[in-house]
């Protein structure tokens, strides 16, 4: 499946490890990351696409990269919440982010993350979003033995010229029933169950390296 639009739930920096285990990916991020202390360099050689958010003029631009890219065969991952959350919900997607794959003719693919505790309970741990420092973050997800990450993909998305609004709102509510998340008339911040069908599971350790919070 060359070329797709990556569209994740944004929880953490160790998303992108769990993204590009399965799905090698380009990411695109506010361009102040590009600034941080060793995340910028992270960030960078992960071939990430950096936004200016507010300007407008440099949004074409990025939407031009970012179909470039897509037109290479090789895919782009985005977070269309546009910051981090504890991973118990879904903040509203910013549809204009999935226009560059419509555009492009190329498909959209909902990918809901979610971590897990070793007693199957869902794990605050990877938590990186309010006043949550990087390195609160990292101690706490180094406190735990084993960190279960999974990720799970749901059926492609764009492929029958649905405008980018709708686009977006199927993208969540696949992500939400495939992380086990609360939908939209739920309440926020209510606990869900497990996912079925990982993709994949992953175990971060102390010897990952922090990667960008990505978020455009």
């Amino acid at each position: 499946m060359p070329g797709a639009l990556l569209v994740a739930n944004h929880i953490s920096w160790i998303d992108i490890y769990v993204i590009n285990a399965a799905l090698p990916a380009a990411f695109v991020s506010k361009a102040e990351v590009r600034q941080w202390p060793l995340i910028g360099w992270l960030a960078a050689r992960h071939d990430t696409i950096f936004l200016r958010r507010g300007s407008r003029g440099h949004a074409r631009v990025i939407n031009a990269e970012v179909g470039k890219v897509l037109a290479r065969g090789q895919h782009v991952a985005i977070f269309p919440e546009g910051t981090t959350t504890d991973g118990r919900s879904l903040l509203h997607f910013h549809a204009a982010l999935m226009q560059p794959a419509l555009a492009a003719g190329r498909p959209v693919l909902p990918v809901a993350i979610s971590y897990w505790e070793l007693d199957g309970q869902r794990s605050l741990a990877p938590r990186y979003d309010g006043e949550i420092t990087l390195g609160q973050c990292t101690r706490a997800i180094l406190g735990r033995r084993r960190l279960i990450a999974r990720l799970v993909t749901t059926p492609l998305r764009g492929l029958n010229g649905e405008d980018r609004k709708q686009v977006a709102a199927e993208a969540r509510e696949a992500i939400a029933l495939a992380a086990g998340l609360p939908l939209a008339s739920s309440s926020p911040g209510t606990p869900g169950g497990p996912p079925s069908a990982p993709l994949s599971d992953a175990h971060p350790t102390s010897s990952r390296n922090p990667a960008p919070a990505a978020s455009a």
